[in-house]
């Protein structure tokens, strides 16, 4: 009986092996089918739908949008999380059953131009489609720069957000190198090549050319928000567009925010602008692939073989010579 047990199981895996095997190359066969097939070939959906509430007359899609904002921040589908991002709102979009969209919300900021882009992103779908714009603890800067593209912008009475701001830094490490007797050397093309060299002072011309650079974000970022908020922009300089955080209920005072309340109230709110008070409503979450499981043998082998201990991890540090939308405690 033994005996029999074994075969019967070898013979259950070499059929598990066989079609995996197969299924792969089904799909290399598929792949190189020609582009005219592939053309005409229904796109496969990136995310998969979560429910979160039962319902019927459509779906009401959640897409969460968590952490730092930037182009550096790996994505789970794709090269990162701005374009993963830019996939869920594109397949919302192009859902017929989704009749509004959920950004559920928790970040600090992040880049002015990742931000920027899901802006635009945010602001092309509402176009055609409802958005409601969620922030739960935290939607501050480069996410409220991001919320500015939506419909409705709701957020609870203890959610931090505003930081209306942009800031950029540098290290400065001159009298440490005079400590330890090293010296920076630099052969330029230009005065400015060097302008946030962290071993020297930087002249007043440079300071005043890199914020003049801040300036330029800034403004186009205080322009955003006050067209999109119905505000002064005027008012809004002189006001709380000055960097600082705002509490929820603070924001809503400042005509920041639409609303307070839940996330249960922005699901609410999705079914009404949606006109579809009975909508399901589904959380986007990433969908199995072969891809992904390549992707975790990989990972998982590059892990087994080296220990990392990294006492920052978890901690958001700006890179210096980058423009960030983002509090100013994050600066180093």
């Amino acid at each position: 009986m033994k005996k029999s047990g074994c075969a019967i199981v070898v013979l259950f895996l070499a059929l598990c092996a066989s079609i995996f095997v197969n299924g792969l190359l089904l799909l290399g066969m598929s792949a190189g089918a020609g582009k005219a097939t592939l053309a005409r070939a229904t796109p496969p959906r990136a995310f998969q739908e979560q429910v979160v509430r039962p319902g019927s007359d459509g779906k009401i899609a959640v897409i969460p949008l968590d952490g730092i904002i930037a182009f550096g921040v790996e994505g789970s589908l794709g090269d990162s999380m701005v374009a993963d991002l830019k996939a869920a709102l594109e397949q919302a979009g192009d859902d017929p059953e989704v009749k509004a969209v959920v950004m559920s919300v928790d970040s600090p900021g992040g880049e002015v131009t990742a931000s920027d882009v899901i802006y635009h992103a945010i602001k092309q779908l509402a176009r055609r489609k409802p958005v409601v714009f969620y922030m739960n603890s935290i939607g501050a800067s480069g996410a409220y720069y991001a919320a500015c593209g939506a419909s409705w912008v709701m957020c609870n009475d203890t959610t931090f957000t505003g930081s209306i701001g942009v800031i950029i830094s540098t290290l400065n490490y001159r009298e440490l190198f005079g400590k330890i007797g090293l010296q920076s050397v630099v052969f330029k093309s230009g005065k400015f090549k060097d302008m946030l060299n962290g071993a020297r002072e930087l002249s007043p011309e440079e300071s005043a050319y890199v914020q003049g650079l801040v300036m330029q974000s800034y403004d186009r970022f205080v322009g955003i928000v006050a067209r999109s908020r119905k505000l002064d922009e005027k008012v809004l300089r002189e006001g709380v567009a000055d960097g600082r955080i705002l509490s929820g209920v603070d924001a809503r005072k400042a005509k920041l925010v639409d609303q307070l309340g839940y996330i249960e109230d922005a699901y609410m709110k999705a079914r009404s602008l949606g006109d579809a008070p009975n909508a399901e409503v589904v959380l986007y979450k990433r969908s199995f692939s072969f891809a992904n499981v390549f992707q975790l043998f990989g990972e998982t082998s590059q892990a087994s073989k080296k220990i990392e201990i990294d006492v920052l991890k978890g901690m958001t540090t700006l890179q210096p010579g980058r423009v960030y939308l983002l509090p100013a405690t994050f600066a180093p």
